[in-house]
């Protein structure tokens, strides 16, 4: 099964007698589950349930559903919100004073947002719970929709990060066989340096093993190599779990940040720096889309 993203959108059409709206879902990445309902007024008693609608589909992630009515051909059960009406008039003259414009229509007054609204008193309580249960019902249904969304970008981004995970493998062990190469490398170093310093005369050998051997302790990587290999592994198997394994896989990735730096500041060999290097950016690149994981 595949790992979920947070970044998705759908929506949903849905009727109830002579009303007619649509709901836009759409999320974003986030540290936890928040949803934001955008509604008309007259609407705010569906938030507790759509909160409960969210939370049965989603972990992660921020979540803004809105609701948007669509304009009834007879008007029935429609109002003019008269203090509305007189603050966007008040708001219209004093703009076309300043400027001198013409002052607003009557057309684009009305069509402000708040102006015209449900006239809830038309309704009797019954008509009320059946339409507000049809709205949560294409609610439903756009989270449903947005669920799926979710999963057919957590389909691509699984692809992506194993790709990456691949790549963090092999430059591990491209570090290994560096690391393992050190110490002869580490000797031949310290005697050029000590034929430079010393001219014609030499270091005992078993002097000169001993400094090659504290030197390679010093640089020794095969700690943080086999945590790197470890944590390939763990990122492996989270992937394909297809669980909400965001939280994870950001940990996940602060550890292997944290063996690479370490690898790094050991290293002594500038290839080995540079596989550390390119270690660290494939992490990086590994980290910015595990953000994206529910």
């Amino acid at each position: 099964m595949p790992i979920v993203s947070m970044t998705g959108f759908a929506e949903a059409h849905g009727a109830h007698e002579s009303a007619r709206w649509r709901w836009e879902a759409k999320s974003v990445n986030g540290r936890g589950l928040e949803l934001r309902l955008r509604v008309p007024p007259g609407f705010d008693s569906i938030e507790a349930a759509a909160r409960m609608l969210a939370g049965e589909r989603f972990k992660r992630g921020n979540v803004q559903a809105t609701l948007n009515l669509e304009p009834q051909e007879n008007g029935r059960g429609l109002r003019v919100d008269a203090a509305a009406l007189a603050a966007a008039v008040k708001i219209a003259r004093e703009v076309a004073q300043e400027t001198g414009l013409a002052p607003a229509r009557v057309d684009g007054l009305l069509a402000l947002k708040g102006v015209i609204v449900q006239d809830e008193t038309a309704m009797s309580d019954s008509a009320r719970a059946g339409r507000d249960a049809a709205i949560l019902e294409s609610l439903a249904a756009a989270f449903d929709a947005l669920k799926r969304a979710r999963r057919t970008e957590g389909a691509k981004l699984s692809s992506i990060l194993t790709a990456q995970i691949a790549e963090i493998e092999k430059l591990t062990r491209e570090a290994a066989a560096l690391a393992a190469s050190q110490p002869a490398a580490l000797r031949d170093k310290l005697q050029a340096q000590l034929k430079e310093l010393l001219g014609s005369a030499s270091m005992p050998e078993e002097r000169l093993a001993q400094e090659v051997a504290l030197l390679a302790t010093r640089g020794d990587v095969r700690e943080e190599l086999d945590r790197l290999t470890a944590h390939v592994h763990e990122a492996r198997t989270l992937v394909a779990s297809g669980d909400a394994v965001g939280r994870k896989l950001d940990f996940l990735a602060q550890e292997f940040n944290r063996e690479a730096n370490t690898l790094c500041s050991k290293s002594s060999d500038i290839q080995l720096t540079r596989t550390g290097l390119a270690l660290k950016a494939a992490i990086d690149q590994f980290r910015e889309q595990a953000q994206n994981v529910e």
